[in-house]
């Protein structure tokens, strides 16, 4: 009992003082499932005014309109002394839903994002990505980049409907923690995993009144209606309506017919694990596509729980042995 006494107790003091920054913060996903866990977010950064003006609808710290490519976004982000650093680089350039070009100029900002890191030197930075990065070009680099920094470095890649959220949407994340050890919170990140993959309807219940819908394929050859009894597939920037011609795929979950639609922007944010009371406001196509892109809430929410419960233990930890020496030094005198 008073081993977990403590453990609160260090869990509050930690979280309620670790500095959180977010870049390419889009309109929020990373930053409330941080801020859920308990992490104190004193800004954000992005470059894309529609997402920004759902950020600043959301959340009470700043957004700064900032392209992070820019050395002089470095001085304002080490300005805020963050202790933790968090971002999703844009990832289109090594998206399955992308071209797949790592010339083009979005992977550049990921490399952007280790420089940054250079730069502050945060105790903590935690990236996020798609599961391709891990065959780029870039990712090595960024790599060497966080070595050369001293950082202890933990990747993983997580299916997110066994982290709270109703979608098989896997991604890579990388964490880093300043002279720390690497692999160091790969068990957290594992035991934390639930048994079995959440449901649409896990989730949502009857929430949105329909039993099967519709979910644009990138090609035919493949299903495109799904059940609210399994998990939602990736919930990408794009959402189209039923086609007049579209044909039974033999994996599909249900017949076409007259009732069959597609999911709505804010169900699909729903999917996404903004809760209901979060504000979205702009034109439909920049929604699906912010939507599309955010990290779930649930997801960002999971790794930051992990996180913090790592945190926890760690300086429980060093209590404990402090405490040892002390009293061998004691039993000394």
């Amino acid at each position: 009992m008073l081993l977990c006494i403590t453990r609160l107790i260090y869990l509050i003091n930690i979280l309620f003082d670790m500095k959180t920054v977010d870049l390419f913060a889009g309109c929020g996903g990373l930053s409330l499932g941080f801020q859920n866990a308990g992490f104190d977010i004193v800004a954000a950064f992005d470059n894309w005014i529609p997402a920004i003006e759902v950020y600043q609808a959301n959340f009470k710290h700043s957004i700064f309109n900032q392209d992070l490519s820019k050395k002089e976004s470095y001085e304002v982000i080490a300005s805020f002394n963050p202790e933790m650093i968090i971002a999703g680089p844009p990832c289109q350039d090594f998206s399955s839903a992308g071209k797949r070009n790592e010339n083009l100029g979005r992977a550049d900002l990921t490399y952007s994002f280790a420089t940054i890191i250079s730069f502050v030197q945060p105790k903590w930075f935690v990236m996020e990505n798609v599961n391709r990065i891990k065959t780029s070009k870039t990712l090595p680099k960024i790599i060497k980049l966080f070595k050369q920094s001293k950082y202890g470095l933990t990747s993983i890649v997580l299916d997110a409907s066994y982290c709270g959220v109703p979608q098989t949407r896997k991604r890579y994340f990388l964490i880093g923690e300043r002279n720390g050890k690497d692999n160091s919170l790969e068990d957290f990140l594992n035991k934390n995993l639930s048994k079995k993959p959440m449901s649409v309807f896990d989730y949502l219940g009857n929430n949105l009144d329909i039993e099967h819908y519709y979910r644009h394929p990138r090609s035919y050859k493949r299903r495109a209606i799904f059940s609210i009894h399994e998990p939602s597939p990736t919930i990408r920037g794009v959402n189209r309506p039923v086609p007049k011609t579209y044909k039974k795929h033999k994996g599909d979950a249900a017949d076409v017919n007259k009732n069959l639609r597609s999911l709505t922007t804010i169900e699909r944010s729903y999917i996404q694990t903004f809760p209901k009371s979060f504000k979205f406001k702009g034109g439909k196509s920049n929604l699906e596509q912010m939507i599309g892109n955010a990290v779930p809430v649930k997801l960002a929410e999971y790794v930051a729980s992990c996180l913090a419960e790592y945190m926890s233990d760690s300086q429980v930890c060093f209590h404990e042995q402090s405490t040892a020496i002390q009293l061998k030094l004691f039993e000394h005198i």
